[in-house]
């Protein structure tokens, strides 16, 4: 069993990874104790805006071979193959060299001796120019093929030399590896003029930081099409929800109608008093109408998805899978009892009132194949935690200690942490694990992982 991986992503914000085999089907439960001091709860923080603003999902086809020197280029030529293959399969090859750089650079970053980590940052660079070489002597002859060439080679060029700049940046500093950091600023220089003598970007979009920055963004998603699914967002329940509404306007305008006629029937004539007492109906009709339809939504939607995720092959149109998505608040007694013990496992200081917020995903593969090379699919789930914070108070204060005779201070800050049990249910079995989650306003300070359950 892919066990789904919990790892932060960048300051308030974490993802879920899970890799799917053709016709596979998952399902992954993320259950969330938020302190009530945090200041979350329906009223302040409604389901479905959180959703659209906070979490995203997206699908792609994935190789466990995801290093610089496995990444294949029997596919880049425009002589092998139809044409209308060139473009997936130079994107192919350029969303396999972002993927293997991004995560060599990583490793390479968690060398903190500088004698491991400038050797293997040269041979990085050696290796992504072999491979942007590759790139370059496989350019079409065609028109029609050469302006997705040249896209992918400009953004292909500009990753790299960004990477290793990012690189050398939080590289250690030392006076005795000045020969490796020369060849790491060679690279960059290489590649920066290479895209001059090319002339892919305009003088003023290289002037502007902002201009050349969202550019390679649009060149990122152009390299990314027949690569990164197509996704179709579906709102479940809509006329459900219609249906609810009318019928609880209908049975509550019966009863007003019925009010006001009896009320009508005991005056002989309009005076100030039936208009008062007409007046009073209407005002509890207009108080209560909307309370009483959320509070009967609220009571038939519980359990239901609430989205419907369609993720299709850019390129062929064909569909890959279909994801349910539920999120909503849910009280203890509505947990299931693996998830119960596991949060019962905490401190009895951390045992604080809390509010319980549930999120589930259930995706169904239906492609009983997938592109050559490619034996799995990747499902990210991202969710940002920005709108958790929004209510937390600085907490800013001061440490004293004593030191002698010297009485010595210094500034804290006020943590907060969110209790996260993940469960993921395969036809394998269960797996269930816990992750304590500690915050600031500013960031996630930590993700720390409990001990795991296993149930066959």
């Amino acid at each position: 069993m892919n066990k789904v991986e919990l790892s932060q992503d960048e300051n308030l914000s974490f993802t879920l990874n899970h890799r799917l085999l053709p016709m596979a089907q998952h399902r992954v439960d993320l259950y969330f104790s938020l302190p009530n001091e945090m200041g979350i709860s329906p009223q302040t923080l409604d389901e479905q805006s959180y959703f659209h603003s906070s979490i995203k999902t997206r699908s792609a086809y994935y190789s466990d071979q995801l290093h610089l020197p496995l990444v294949r280029s029997r596919f880049i030529s425009a002589k092998k193959g139809q044409q209308d293959d060139y473009r997936v399969n130079l994107n192919l090859f350029c969303y396999q060299i972002k993927m293997a750089l991004d995560t060599d650079i990583k490793q390479a970053l968690q060398q903190k001796d500088s004698a491991d980590f400038y050797p293997l940052a040269c041979e990085l660079a050696q290796q992504s120019i072999n491979l942007l070489r590759k790139l370059r002597r496989n350019s079409p002859n065609d028109k029609k093929l050469l302006s997705y060439y040249e896209n992918a080679d400009n953004y292909l060029s500009w990753h790299v030399e960004q990477s290793f700049l990012k690189l050398l940046a939080k590289a250690p500093k030392t006076s005795d590896d000045s020969d490796y950091r020369e060849q790491l600023l060679e690279l960059c220089r290489s590649e920066k003029q290479y895209r001059k003598e090319q002339q892919f970007n305009s003088q003023i979009t290289l002037d502007d930081p902002n201009r050349i920055t969202n550019k390679m963004r649009l060149l990122q998603r152009l390299i990314e099409y027949g690569v990164v699914f197509k996704k179709d967002v579906k709102h479940l329940n809509k006329n459900l929800k219609r249906l609810v509404r009318g019928t609880v306007t209908a049975i509550i305008m019966a009863l007003v109608m019925t009010l006001v006629l009896n009320a009508r029937s005991s005056f002989a004539e309009v005076t100030l008093l039936l208009v008062a007492i007409l007046g009073l109906i209407y005002g509890l009709r207009e108080t209560f109408k909307d309370e009483i339809t959320q509070l009967i939504w609220r009571k038939i939607q519980h359990g239901r998805p609430k989205w419907q995720h369609s993720y299709s092959n850019s390129a062929t149109k064909t569909k890959v899978a279909n994801q349910l998505i539920w999120l909503e608040y849910i009280k203890d007694k509505h947990l299931p009892e693996l998830v119960h013990k596991q949060f019962n496992k905490r401190r009895q200081q951390n045992k604080l009132a809390a509010q319980l917020l549930h999120f589930r995903s259930e995706t169904r593969v239906v492609a009983k194949k997938f592109l050559p090379g490619y034996d799995e699919i990747q499902q990210q789930v991202t969710f940002n935690l920005a709108p958790f914070v929004r209510y937390l108070k600085k907490g800013e204060g001061r440490l004293y200690s004593l030191d002698g005779n010297k009485v010595s201070q210094q500034g804290v800050e006020r943590r907060y942490q969110i209790n996260t049990v993940l469960t993921q249910t395969t036809d394998n079995g269960v797996h269930v694990q816990r992750f304590k989650i500690t915050l600031n306003r500013s960031g996630i300070i930590n993700i720390e992982a409990m001990k795991a359950l296993n149930q066959g």
